[in-house]
């Protein structure tokens, strides 16, 4: 992957550094330090802020697949570390404002109050959209967001596996497995999600389109990071990972309706089909084997547990907000248009 085109100071200085330029890595954390003061950003600014979003995902990306050109024992710099946990901490603080989580619930009663976290309330979304409207050029833009997290899907979750024990390991693997394709590469999600993206007449180069996406959909990559890389919040990334799977099915089924509306094929689609059966399943496991099991081992840790699945409902709306909003305005829904503009008639399925 690519080094990122910065967004003001702070990802410039990384970009630097990642290119060998004249940067130190200290001044990096002095630096992302000093525009937080200077800013003094809210909780709602600073999920939006493209600069800091992305400074952030590009050094916790030193630990997933870095960059082409980019030195490996990049990934544990003093410096660079030290500025990803005065970014990291900033967005944390941020989630727990924003974050609506629900209080005093016992640990016996945190599957009951996840199904009612992630209950639909009825109102027409994102996912109602694009199965009965939306056009090529939409489906196209909302491939292009979510190619952020779903071409590397599961992977920040996986972080959790090494911290759990017992029965809660178990269900988190049973999950993350399926993720994988159950050990076979072409059934992988990322794999279907790639050909998705192929169908539509993208690329799937990961990282090829994070040029092109706000900070209202990087955001959504560096919680999860957040939360997956600090072990401290195990329980945050498992009440995450649990309310992922039961906001899945249903939005995934009315995304393969729309994309067969507009005339794709079950190859298109595989990646929505595979997630409406696997995450009926998954919503199972993950609201009283994961989630639930958790807070029964952990009694302290409930909140947490609730707190990741109130962080993933969170940005989930504030990212489909940010595409619906621009569509329902009659503009795109990425950075100066993006690389789709005037170009939707080329991802028309064949005859």
């Amino acid at each position: 992957m690519g080094v990122p085109t910065g967004r003001g100071p702070v990802s410039d200085a990384v970009r630097d550094v990642l290119l060998g330029g004249g940067t130190a890595t200290a001044d990096v954390r002095d630096l992302a330090a000093a525009e937080l003061r200077r800013r003094d950003l809210g909780a709602d600014e600073l999920l939006r802020d493209d600069d800091l979003q992305l400074a952030l995902w590009m050094l916790q990306e030193l630990s997933f697949r870095a960059y082409g050109g980019a030195a490996d024992h990049l990934e544990w710099d003093l410096g660079l570390v030290a500025a990803r946990q005065v970014l990291e901490q900033a967005l944390e603080e941020a989630l727990r404002q924003v974050a609506e989580v629900p209080v005093g619930v016992a640990p016996a009663e945190v599957p009951e109050v996840l199904f009612a976290m992630t209950a639909e309330d009825g109102t027409p979304g994102l996912s109602h959209h694009l199965a009965r409207r939306a056009t090529v050029a939409e489906f196209r833009e909302l491939m292009v967001h979510r190619s952020v997290y779903h071409l590397k899907e599961a992977d920040p979750h996986t972080w959790a596996i090494p911290r759990l024990a017992g029965t809660v390991k178990a269900a988190m693997v049973e999950i993350q497995a399926d993720e994988y394709g159950g050990g076979r590469a072409e059934r992988m999600h990322a794999a279907l999600f790639a050909r998705t993206m192929r169908a539509l007449g993208l690329s799937d180069t990961y990282g090829r389109y994070l040029d092109d996406v706000p900070a209202t959909t990087l955001v959504g990559s560096t919680a999860m990071a957040l939360l997956g890389l600090n072990r401290r919040l195990v329980g945050a990334v498992v009440g995450h990972l649990a309310a992922f799977e039961m906001t899945s099915s249903l939005p995934n089924r009315r995304y393969g309706a729309g994309m067969r509306r507009l005339g794709y094929d079950a190859d298109a689609t595989w990646f929505f089909d595979e997630h409406v059966e696997a995450d009926a399943v998954h919503e199972q496991v993950a609201a009283h084997d994961l989630a639930g099991g958790f807070a029964r081992q952990h009694p302290h840790r409930t909140d947490e547990v609730l707190f990741g699945a109130a962080v993933g409902l969170a940005l989930d709306e504030v990212a489909g907000a940010h595409l619906l909003g621009s569509w329902q305005a009659g503009q795109s829904s990425l950075l100066g248009g993006g690389p789709l503009a005037g170009s939707s008639a080329a991802a028309a399925p064949a005859a």
